[in-house]
């Protein structure tokens, strides 16, 4: 398994990606930095430890981590940075459009305002566009390990700065938090005609997937992994067209799945769904787009044609307007 030349020709294509949480981009060496220059003090003695610290057995472990390296994004110039890093990075594999999240309960709730977080980020989207070619949508996420009043509240602020975002998403512990908790904010953001997004079925049982479509009404599942589980499910994804922004690398270092052999994209495949290939986050989980297709590549048994159509997918089940996604396609199909 593993076709040099199938990779090389995922290189050679415009790329989307889908499912990304800036935050996560958080490499060790630019964490290490942004302590020193804010005068942070982290539980770390060196570069070294931070990135010891990235081998975490579960998700819990993972993101009491992720929310202890925020700590260190303070300024609107850090926000901007981390963005800057990771667009970068998106023009080295050549992703050309990438739709990323954002926790603003994670920055608010220790005592930030949103104006640093939109400001650096968007002055990072709008250099993308202009320095890199690389063209971004923001999803800010609630985090479903608080309450939704905090999510309400959260979304008064964040419709403020309407006009920059595409919609909102939900995101952070899964057990024990189904997505009904969140019906009431999710219903006010599909009102006001923003795109919704959840993740679900990741370690969540199939229902949460189920309540992401009936209760929240989204128009794409971060994960559903576990959808697989129940063919019912299978049958309604199928028949909706509804995508799945799957992160191999992600469930593994998660332990989601014991080896990339075992990971169940292959059977998504097989049943006709909708698969998207994304890095989650990618300086925790060890790589960004292209070692993501790289590891399914080396690993499953995934042929050149169902590569391409994989990368095409990131397009096509983008919130991108109708004529932008249709140029976008276009140009994929032209490189092909």
């Amino acid at each position: 398994m593993g076709d040099p030349g199938t990779l090389s020709l995922i290189e050679a294509l415009p790329k989307a990606e889908l499912h990304m949480h800036v935050e996560g981009s958080l490499e060790p060496e630019h964490m290490a930095e942004l302590a020193r220059r804010n005068g942070v003090s982290l539980a770390f003695g060196s570069v070294e430890e931070i990135r010891a610290a990235y081998n975490f057995g579960n998700l819990q472990d993972f993101l009491d981590l992720y929310y202890q390296g925020m700590s260190v994004l303070l300024t609107a110039r850090d926000f901007e940075d981390l963005a800057m890093a990771y667009f970068k990075r998106c023009a080295d594999q050549n992703v050309v459009y990438t739709e990323i999240f954002f926790d603003p309960q994670g920055h608010t709730d220790r005592g930030l305002s949103l104006e640093p977080v939109m400001a650096g980020l968007t002055g990072a989207i709008a250099r993308a566009r202009a320095e890199l070619d690389v063209e971004v949508g923001l999803i800010p996420n609630f985090l479903r390990h608080l309450d939704e009043d905090s999510a309400l509240r959260t979304y008064d602020e964040m419709v403020r700065y309407s006009d920059q975002i595409l919609g909102f998403g939900l995101d952070s512990s899964e057990l024990g938090h189904p997505p009904s908790k969140f019906a009431r904010v999710f219903a006010r953001a599909k009102a006001d005609g923003f795109k919704l997004v959840a993740h679900a079925g990741e370690e969540g049982p199939p229902e949460y997937v189920w309540d992401s479509l009936d209760v929240l009404g989204v128009d794409r599942i971060d994960h559903g992994n576990r959808s697989l589980e129940d063919p019912a499910l299978v049958k309604r994804l199928v028949a909706d067209d509804m995508a799945l922004t799957v992160c191999p690398l992600s469930n593994l270092r998660l332990c989601g799945v014991d080896a990339m052999e075992n990971h169940p994209l292959r059977a998504m495949l097989d049943a006709g769904l909708t698969v998207t290939l994304n890095s989650d986050d990618p300086a925790y989980f060890g790589g960004y787009l292209m070692e993501n297709f790289t590891a399914i590549d080396q690993a499953l048994e995934v042929s050149r044609d169902e590569m391409v159509a994989i990368a095409r997918n990131g397009f096509a089940a983008s919130f991108l307007s109708d004529k932008a996604k249709a140029e976008r396609l276009a140009a994929f199909d032209a490189t092909l």
